[in-house]
């Protein structure tokens, strides 16, 4: 189940008019927060981050599961049974004891480091360059939108300061 905070976050992301991927976003940074804290490990990344999209799916957020040529056909099923789930079309029963005990044992061997600045900022840029330029402008320009005025003004001073900082040197 997750936290009541991460919840709220989405449930404000989801009143702003943010994209459901925003929304999951929030999953995502409970399972690194969780990691960081000890609470279980991962073994990369990747896996902290499909955990965290899987919670999101689960708790009805609408991601919808990725397209065939993004993922492979088992990642697509399980995020459409994920997805089920979270909507109220799938039976709610949740995996029996020994397999949730299994579960959590085998997260609990698994590394912390997944979770560490450096692995996620390595993450963050591969999957940058797995987009075009244009793709990534578009997102910004979307994020753009809906942030508001009093945020985009907070964010136009702060790139001026960063222009200004680099032209010093």
């Amino acid at each position: 189940m997750p936290d009541r905070k991460t919840l709220q976050r989405v449930a404000r992301d989801k009143r702003e008019g943010k994209s459901p991927s925003t929304q999951a976003g929030e999953f995502v940074r409970e399972e690194i927060d969780h990691i960081r804290e000890g609470k279980h490990g991962a073994r990369s990344p990747q896996q902290a981050i499909a955990i965290g999209l899987s919670k999101a799916r689960r708790a009805g957020i609408d991601l919808k599961p990725p397209s065939p040529e993004k993922a492979s056909a088992s990642t697509r099923r399980k995020a459409e049974r994920d997805y089920q789930r979270g909507h109220g079309r799938a039976a709610a029963r949740g995996a029996s004891r020994s397999r949730r005990t299994a579960f959590s044992r085998a997260l609990k061997r698994e590394p912390r480091e997944s979770a560490s600045p450096r692995a996620l900022g390595v993450q963050a840029r591969i999957a940058a360059t797995r987009r075009s330029s244009s793709q990534r402008s578009a997102a910004a320009k979307r994020a753009a939108r809906t942030k508001g005025h009093a945020k985009r003004s907070g964010t136009a001073m702060k790139a001026a300061r960063t222009r200004a900082s680099h032209r010093r040197t």
